[in-house]
């Protein structure tokens, strides 16, 4: 992984002279998450007068969170929660949106903004809608003004969702906290009152099993570091070819490893087994394991396509029928954890934004966007859930190889100015396997930074 020496160099004392004075990007250190941490170092303001806001502010109050409605105009503040779940017209934003920019010169170094919102969908009238989908729109805006490592986004609420909902809990603290660190500009979708609060937030995974597949090096391995953390034992898969690297990987966390080509037409009754053999159950599935094999369309031959279809999407189409198929993965049979199944899959911005030389990749990751949407259904009866997570530039072993004025030039193209730690990518994958994301799902959720570059 290359180190970005630009970002050291921007924070420190002459270095920050110097890049302002010429206008250059500040990239800021970013506030991640480390366990036993506060929530939050400083107050939160919540605005408006919405039952969200009520509720909110009291899940914040059992937080031990210093919750303001006021504020005065020299203190400052860790986070700023709007609350516009209320609003039927454009003109009712006024008031509220108002008084979050007079508030944001206040925002501390890593400060979190997060607007509330009723899904625009959700309603047929013409104003309504306007109003709400006129809040995604400013919370996205108000994302690419943040500085020094701050971030915006956005909760949005099904019509007659309560806010004291478990998922909207487990979404406010997920954006208020250092795990969302390169999460901006992006929406959490609460649809449902399905989840639970864990006992303990550092270890909200404990007592579950998860496999990650890819998991014997970069992002596989990060998540696997992850979820361990925070509770779950993990079964750590990867083709023969890195045993090794799987072997180390899964001692560290003290898991199993299971060498495996994800391709086979049995892999997921191999990898239902091996949970079955070690642990008697399996509650987690995190699909990371992927192929690139770049090449313009025009000059695109059959075996680069059909691999990376095969891999990318093909493979987590059928491990996905075994393991719906299978009562091991049906946590309300064993009625474990207040919490259904969770699958959670690696997309890709180029999945959305498409990219040059990535026509196989693209459709790949596309591909999986559209299965997580789609199998969403499947998993109500069970109160378990599907996501996908859709990096952008990361830092890992394979941009570490992009040539030097490209790697930079990509670091550089999102709000936060600077790529991302594959931990980035774990800790939001972490949050949507977690009890608290139960109300949550057929969701993309994109670690990027607020960019479309592709991963």
């Amino acid at each position: 992984m290359a180190k970005d020496l630009y970002t050291d160099f921007v924070n420190t004392g002459i270095g920050r002279k110097l890049t302002r004075s010429l206008g250059l990007p500040q990239p800021a250190k970013l506030r991640r998450y480390r366990p036993g941490r506060r929530l939050v170092e400083g107050p939160v303001v919540v605005l408006g007068n919405s039952p969200a806001a009520s509720a909110l502010a009291e899940r914040l109050l059992d937080w031990d969170v210093d919750v303001r409605r006021h504020i005065g105009p020299k203190e400052k503040v860790a986070g700023i929660i709007a609350c516009l779940d209320s609003v039927s017209t454009p003109a009712d934003l006024s008031t509220t949106v108002l008084e979050l920019g007079s508030l944001l010169k206040q925002l501390m170094s890593s400060g979190r903004v997060i607007t509330v919102l009723r899904d625009p969908a959700g309603s047929a009238d013409p104003a309504t809608r306007a109003a709400r989908s006129a809040v995604q729109g400013l919370t996205r805006s108000t994302a690419h003004e943040m500085r020094a490592g701050g971030t915006a986004n956005g909760i949005v609420l099904a019509d007659e969702l309560d806010a004291s909902a478990p998922g909207a809990a487990g979404a406010l603290r997920f954006l208020l906290s250092g795990r969302s660190a390169f999460v901006s500009g992006q929406f959490i979708s609460v649809d449902s009152v399905n989840g639970a609060l864990p006992e303990n937030w550092d270890r909200p995974l404990q007592g579950q099993v998860a496999v990650v597949t890819g998991a014997a090096r970069g992002i596989g391995a990060s998540i696997a570091r992850t979820l361990r953390r925070d509770g779950a034992a993990v079964i750590a898969v990867d083709i023969p070819a890195a045993g090794e690297q799987l072997a180390a990987v899964a001692n560290e966390v003290s898991g199993t490893a299971l060498q495996l080509d994800i391709t086979s037409t049995d892999a997921g009754e191999r990898i239902l087994a091996h949970a079955a053999q070690h642990y008697g159950q399996l509650d987690i599935v995190v699909h990371n394991a992927g192929i690139t094999r770049d090449k313009l369309l025009v000059n695109m031959d059959e075996s680069r396509w059909n691999s990376v279809i095969a891999v990318n999407i093909e493979s987590q189409l059928r491990m996905n029928c075994a393991f719906l198929a299978s009562d091991l993965f049906n946590a309300e049979a064993k009625g474990r954890f207040g919490m259904g199944p969770r699958i959670v899959s690696l997309a890709s911005t180029s999945g959305i934004a498409g990219n040059r030389g990535q026509t196989n990749y693209a459709a790949s990751k596309a591909g999986v966007m559209g299965m997580v949407a789609a199998t969403s259904a499947q998993l109500v009866s069970r109160h378990g859930t599907i996501n996908a997570v859709a990096p952008g530039f990361i830092e890992t072993e394979m941009t570490a190889k992009i040539p030097f004025a490209t790697r930079e030039v990509a670091r550089r193209l999102n709000s936060l100015n600077q790529g991302g730690l594959p931990v980035d990518v774990a800790e939001t994958i972490a949050f949507l396997s977690s009890p608290q994301a139960g109300g949550t799902s057929g969701l993309t959720l994109r670690v990027c930074g607020q960019n479309l570059v592709g991963a």
